[in-house]
């Protein structure tokens, strides 16, 4: 269904889509500006918190406390908003309220604590989180109805992932697939396009500057190197998997045994800090996007990705704020670096792959993967990143970062008394 509410019978069919258009064309610009304009303030932040930390490795003993203090904030102030994305995701299935705009200065400041102290998370979950907290506080304002609120949320979460990552096709993919695994919500595909390409505009405006990826050459189609991509992706997607069960595992095991909230990532940070002394480098904590960076560029350790893997895990399942993705893509980077000499592949091109192939594993958005790959490197690269992610996906399991996210066979009730009431 492409329309937010069924036609009324006494519209024209053709004034009806363009008042459709130009309603959600409005929002859209609304939205993009709010969420453009937040990730452009927290990328920079970000960038300024990344360059102090390097400049005073020290500071990371620092990071119990501030995973505390981080801690105790949330506890005061924002248990109401503490799910996050899950959060966002569950008010599309049932939306119930608005939510709390405190989400998106607690969030963004708890990311940028997370990182200027040395936890290793990413920025996704935050950029989401304050898109479609921004964006939906334009509900009441506009007094929009149920269904109409449910777009809204998802214009807003495409809208912060395509501005934080300078990827608006990919951003507005991944706004109408992460909801239902399997399925995609037709009714919100323009808001959510236009959302997209109008915050990262916005973003880009505002001086953001996105990394960019270079996979040199990218070998032709053959039998083998369809095969090879296939069996890389076969570990990606178990990469995926054991990246999200081990951190919903740990983050269920602390909530059970540590029943003061801001006790868990005082733990976690004590753990980080102690593996940094330990393995005597900082190349695991934080964004890691040098890392990344090399893993187009040269042959890298095997264990980089399982060092990443473990950071993360340990900062997230304690409750330090962030995102998973761009751990996600060091990971897969890393990986298909790795495996790029047993495969004979060109390792580029496998990191590239490994880049949105573990991510789509982990997050159940192999079409999300895909589009971003084409964004990120280049069309040539679309058939290999087309395979590694779909059997990432489908090697991955359904249980994915993202908690709130709902099998195809667990529909939008309300959606269906809508649809029956249109039939009518």
């Amino acid at each position: 269904m492409l329309y937010s509410l069924p036609m009324p019978a006494h519209l024209d069919s053709f004034t009806h889509p363009l008042r459709y258009l130009a309603k959600w064309l409005l929002v859209s610009l609304l939205i993009a500006a709010l969420a453009g304009t937040a990730s452009a303030l927290f990328l920079l932040s970000l960038d300024a918190a990344t360059a102090y930390r390097e400049n005073h490795p020290g500071i990371i003993w620092l990071l119990p406390l501030a995973g505390f203090a981080v801690g105790w904030v949330y506890l005061r102030w924002g248990s109401t908003v503490e799910a996050g994305n899950n959060l966002l995701i569950d008010e599309i299935h049932d939306p119930k309220s608005v939510v709390p705009l405190r989400m998106a200065p607690l969030v963004l400041a708890g990311t940028v604590i997370s990182h200027l102290f040395g936890a290793s998370v990413g920025r996704e979950g935050t950029a989401v989180q304050m898109g479609g907290t921004l964006a939906d506080q334009l509900t009441n304002a506009l007094k929009l109805q149920t269904q109409d609120r449910r777009i809204l949320l998802m214009a807003g979460i495409s809208a912060g992932f395509a501005s934080v990552f300078g990827t608006p096709l990919a951003g507005a993919i991944f706004g109408l697939e992460v909801l239902v695994i399997g399925r995609l919500r037709h009714d919100a595909i323009f808001p959510c396009v236009a959302a997209a390409i109008l915050a990262d505009q916005v973003g880009l405006a505002w001086g953001v500057h996105h990394t960019h990826y270079a996979v040199a050459a990218v070998p032709a189609l053959t039998a083998w190197t369809i095969v090879a991509v296939a069996v890389a992706g076969i570990v990606f997607g178990l990469a995926g998997r054991l990246f999200a069960g081990a951190t919903h595992r740990l983050s269920a095991f602390l909530k059970r045994h540590v029943a003061y909230a801001p006790l868990r990532p005082l733990i976690g940070g004590a753990v980080i800090a102690g593996a940094v002394w330990a393995v005597g480098t900082q190349r695991y904590v934080g964004l890691g996007i040098p890392v990344i960076v090399e893993a187009f560029a040269q042959p890298l350790p095997a264990w980089d990705a399982l060092g990443k893997l473990a950071f993360t895990v340990v900062s997230l399942g304690t409750g330090f704020k962030g995102g998973e993705v761009t751990p996600l893509f060091y990971i897969g980077a890393t990986l298909g670096n790795a495996l790029a000499p047993l495969l004979h592949l060109p390792f580029p091109l496998l990191a590239g792959v490994g880049f949105v192939a573990v991510f789509a594993g982990a997050a159940n958005t192999p079409l999300a993967s895909t589009v971003m790959a084409l964004e990120l490197f280049g069309p040539a690269i679309g058939p290999y990143a087309a395979m590694g992610c779909v059997v990432a996906y489908l090697c991955s399991g359904h249980a994915g970062i993202y908690k709130a996210q709902r099998g195809a066979k667990a529909p939008f009730t309300r959606d269906r008394r809508e649809d029956r009431a249109g039939d009518r």
